[in-house]
C-alpha cells in the first residue's frame, strides 16, 4: 500500500485523494449557518449536512433526487461517514431555501487556489499579462413540471447557469443562478458587469457583444476577445501587415482602430482602441440529420490586446469552447441537470457544490479526466475500486496527456 500511495504522490493525485475523503474540515465552517433561527436549540440539519449529501449525489448517480438524498440520510453508513442525521422532506426541502449559498465561495476560493495551470495547455496562452477566461450560460431547464402547468405566470422557462470557466487551468471559477429571461439583472451581459475582474481576458461570444461592457471591462484593467457582427462600422487607424503565423491561422484582416459610426449619438461608444481581425473558418461537416458539406465563412473578432500576435487572438477564442464542453460535462456526466429545488437559492447551493465536485475531481486527475475517469472515482468512493485500479487509469490519462501537441 505504501507504494501506492507514493507513486499516487509522484502524480500529484494524493492530496486530491485526501480532499475527497476528508472534505468534513471544509464544510464544517458552514455549520454555524442560519442557526440564530433556532431559537429552541433542537436543529439537526446543518448547512454542511446538506451540502455533503448533494455532494453524495454526484458522486453516486443512482441518487437523483431530493427524496433520495432523503431516504439515503436514514442510512447508518452515511450517517456515519457524513457525521449527519436522519432528515425529513420537508426540513431537507426547506434547508435548501434557508442556507445562503454565498457561505460555499470560500471553499470554492479555497480549492480553486491549490489546482495548477493545466500542463496541456498552450504555451503561448501562459504568456499573455491577464488570465484567458471564457465566460457564457446555460439553461437548467429541468423545474418541477407541475408548478409550471399550475403557475403560467412564469414565462422564462426555467433557469439560467452564468460561468466563468479558466482555459489555463480547465476549472469554473464562478458560477452565478438567474432566470432565464434574459432581461435586466438576468442578462448575460448584465452578470458579467457585475462580476469583472481585474487582470482577466474575457473571452465572449456574440451574445455579450456591447460597447458599455466593452468599456467597462478595460476600466477593470482587464481585457476581452469578442466575435462581433460583420457588418458593424469601424473607424480604421492602422492596418497591420499579417506575418505567415496569422496567414496560416485563418487571419484575413487585422486592423487598429474603434467601433461604431460617429453617426450614432444615443448609444456609448468604446472609449479605447480596439482590434479588428477577420478569420476564415471551416464549418464542420454535420454528422447527424440532413448532412452538409463542410463549408468556409468569415467571423470577426474584436478585442482590446493590440500588442498580442493575431494567431494568438484567434487561439483565444477557438479555447472558448471548452466552456461548451464544460456545460456537457456538467449536466451529462455530473447530470446537474436534475434540480433538487425550485427556489434560486437552492439551485446556487447544488450549482456551487457541483463546481465543489468538479475541483475535488481536478485535484485527483490534474491533466484531462474522461467519464471513464469520473465513473472510476465514484466506483473507489464507494469500495468497489481499489487504489490500483485507480493509479493504473490515472497513469494512462498522464500518458495520453503527455502525447497530445
Amino acid at each position: 500500500m505504501a507504494d501506492v500511495e507514493s507513486e499516487l504522490k509522484s502524480l500529484g493525485v494524493i492530496q486530491g485523494l485526501r480532499m475527497v475523503q476528508n472534505l468534513e474540515p471544509l464544510l464544517g465552517r458552514l455549520r454555524q449557518a442560519a442557526c440564530d433561527r433556532d431559537r429552541s436549540g433542537n436543529r439537526r440539519l446543518f448547512f454542511d449536512h446538506v451540502c455533503a449529501l448533494i455532494l453524495l449525489s454526484f458522486f453516486n448517480p443512482a441518487i437523483k433526487s431530493l427524496r433520495d438524498l432523503q431516504a439515503a440520510s436514514g442510512l447508518p453508513r452515511v450517517c456515519r461517514k457524513l457525521g449527519c442525521n436522519k432528515t425529513s422532506l420537508g426540513s431537507l426541502s426547506e434547508a435548501l431555501r434557508v442556507f445562503d449559498p454565498e457561505l460555499l465561495v470560500e471553499i470554492i476560493q479555497e480549492l480553486l487556489a491549490q489546482i495548477p495551470d493545466s500542463p496541456a495547455a498552450d504555451p503561448r496562452l501562459k504568456e499573455l499579462r491577464h488570465i484567458p477566461t471564457a465566460v457564457d450560460g446555460t439553461l437548467l431547464r429541468q423545474l418541477p413540471l407541475i408548478t409550471q402547468a399550475c403557475y403560467n405566470s412564469r414565462k422564462d422557462q426555467g433557469w439560467k447557469l452564468h460561468t466563468h470557466f479558466e482555459i489555463l487551468r480547465g476549472i469554473p471559477t464562478l458560477a452565478r443562478v438567474t432566470d432565464a429571461s434574459g432581461r435586466g439583472a438576468a442578462s448575460e451581459k448584465a452578470v458579467l458587469k457585475s462580476s469583472l475582474q481585474a487582470d482577466r481576458c474575457y473571452i465572449k461570444d456574440r451574445g455579450f457583444e456591447d460597447f458599455s461592457l466593452f468599456n467597462e471591462i478595460v476600466a477593470a484593467r482587464s481585457s476581452y476577445v469578442c466575435r462581433v457582427r460583420n457588418d458593424h462600422h469601424f473607424n480604421v487607424k492602422e492596418t497591420r501587415d499579417l506575418t505567415p503565423e496569422a496567414a496560416a491561422a485563418g487571419v484575413l484582416e487585422d486592423a487598429v482602430g474603434r467601433m461604431g459610426s460617429p453617426k450614432s449619438k444615443r448609444i456609448e461608444h468604446p472609449h479605447h482602441d480596439q482590434r479588428r481581425i477577420v478569420v476564415r473558418v471551416v464549418e464542420h461537416p454535420k454528422r447527424g440529420g440532413r448532412r452538409r458539406a463542410a463549408a468556409t465563412h468569415d467571423i470577426v473578432l474584436a478585442t482590446s490586446l493590440l500588442d498580442v500576435p493575431a494567431e494568438v487572438i484567434v487561439l483565444l477564442y477557438r479555447y472558448r469552447w471548452l466552456i461548451e464542453l464544460f456545460f456537457r460535462w456538467l449536466k451529462c456526466v455530473l447530470d446537474a441537470r436534475h434540480l433538487l429545488s425550485n427556489d434560486q437559492g437552492g439551485i446556487q447551493i447544488q450549482m456551487y457544490c457541483a463546481l465543489i465536485a468538479c475541483l475535488l475531481i481536478q485535484l485527483v486527475c490534474p491533466f484531462k479526466p474522461n467519464q471513464w475517469t469520473f465513473k472510476l472515482l465514484c466506483l473507489y468512493q464507494a469500495g468497489w475500486a481499489t487504489e490500483e485500479d485507480l493509479l493504473e487509469h490515472l497513469r494512462e490519462r498522464q500518458a495520453a496527456a503527455k502525447k497530445q501537441p
